[in-house]
């Protein structure tokens, strides 16, 4: 351990130079719109980081069922769901999420990557492949890398190039997988020309619709709601807890003989302690919100508009997304640290994103809108970014 301490520092040093060294911030506060930094001043920021897109992460209904639920079970499941793990709350969940999401069943995990690993390793293997879009998220690359099955990535959103992987190695494509709204850009991923490519290679689909479900659609039901999409088209659903619904955890929704099919051969399912049933209890009461509340999803949309609008007129460079991930990409880590510097002093929580989470050349900042902002909030960011892109136009070299 002593003789490996330099390479270590070693490496440290180096990403620290590059600007790509990670750290964290300690909050005070609950999530929501203003979060209490620490920091050496304290000070209180709106906040544009977190994926809390309905609002729900606070809502005392929410609070109120994690607290009833627990003096009932206790904080913990004490075990795995196939051992004594598996109780009433979390049961009613997956009847409502397989509801929600119009399939026969749904299987509850206890994080998204960890249901992104398991499924992929339970239906792919060696001598197979797997096709995943360029900018999928980290678990779904992961996944397809732990599965044994031969991985190869096709340009992102482009169907053309997948039908051609696919044709390419006939028989041998087992799976082609894609995020449903992208997780850095927020665009959305061409479903219905995936889903026929899939068709046509005999394989499955698998959508993880983390930043879609309970925002994308009508009723909350994501990309596929958008896209008009059923179980036929995409056979294989993933879902998070932790953003639009404001709790944690995973879920996957499938026909039945899949999701028994998951219980029986995922190993992040079965080798793993069952989530806490307070948090099966409060996602519950998220999920009845979702459903009944439809002015949050209204409401998001109306400001991701507004700040949309703002934005484009002030030329802030934005990406090509109608979803509550607003990127505004600014190419070096150094570029994309300062703006969030900036943006810290005037008020605003907005984490710059840097390599290796988005491609070399693409750190930006991850604007994220939720219910809970205002109309003020979003004004007065779009102004802040306004003054932030003018500066750095004037601060380009001429031609």
């Amino acid at each position: 351990m002593k003789r490996a301490t330099p390479a270590l520092e070693a490496t440290l040093e180096q990403l620290e130079q590059a600007q790509l060294r990670r750290t964290r911030s300690v909050f005070d506060s609950p999530l929501g719109a203003r979060r209490t930094l620490t920091t050496a001043s304290g000070r209180t920021l709106v906040d544009f980081s977190s994926n809390d897109y309905l609002g729900l992460a606070r809502h005392p209904a929410l609070a109120a069922a994690m607290s009833e639920c627990a003096a009932v079970s206790g904080a913990g499941s004490g075990a795995s769901h196939l051992i004594t793990g598996h109780g009433r709350e979390h049961a009613r969940l997956e009847e409502e999420l397989a509801a929600f999401t119009g399939r026969e069943r749904a299987l509850l995990f206890s994080t998204g990557y960890m249901a992104n690993l398991a499924v992929i390793a339970a239906l792919a293997g060696r001598a197979e492949r797997v096709l995943l879009d360029r900018l999928c998220h980290a678990s779904l690359i992961d996944g397809a890398r732990l599965s044994g099955a031969a991985l190869a990535r096709y340009a992102h959103a482009d169907a053309g190039e997948a039908a051609r992987l696919a044709s390419a190695d006939p028989g041998h494509t087992v799976m082609v997988v894609t995020d449903g709204v992208f997780s850095m850009d927020g665009d959305l991923a061409p479903l219905p020309q995936l889903a026929r490519v899939a068709r046509a290679a005999d394989a499955w689909l698998l959508v993880d619709d983390a930043h879609g479900l309970g925002v994308v659609g009508a009723g909350g039901g994501g990309v596929l709601e958008h896209f008009g999409l059923g179980c036929a088209q995409v056979p294989i659903l993933v879902g998070t807890l932790g953003k639009a619904f404001g709790s944690f955890g995973a879920f996957v929704a499938g026909a039945a003989g899949l999701i028994e099919l998951l219980m029986q051969k995922a190993r992040g399912y079965i080798y793993t302690t069952a989530l806490p049933q307070p948090v099966a209890a409060a996602t519950r009461a998220a999920l009845a919100i979702a459903r009944s509340e439809s002015w949050r999803r209204e409401r998001v949309r109306t400001l991701t508009a507004r700040f949309r609008k703002q934005a484009a007129a002030s030329g802030v460079p934005l990406g090509e997304s109608v979803t509550p991930i607003q990127p505004v990409v600014l190419g070096s880590a150094a570029a994309a640290l300062a703006a969030q510097r900036e943006l810290e002093e005037a008020g605003f929580l907005v984490i710059a994103i840097r390599p290796p989470t988005v491609p070399a050349g693409g750190a930006r900042l991850r604007v994220t809108l939720s219910a809970a902002h205002t109309e003020t909030q979003i004004d007065e960011l779009a102004a802040c970014l306004a003054a932030i892109s003018e500066r750095a136009r004037r601060a380009q070299p001429r031609v």
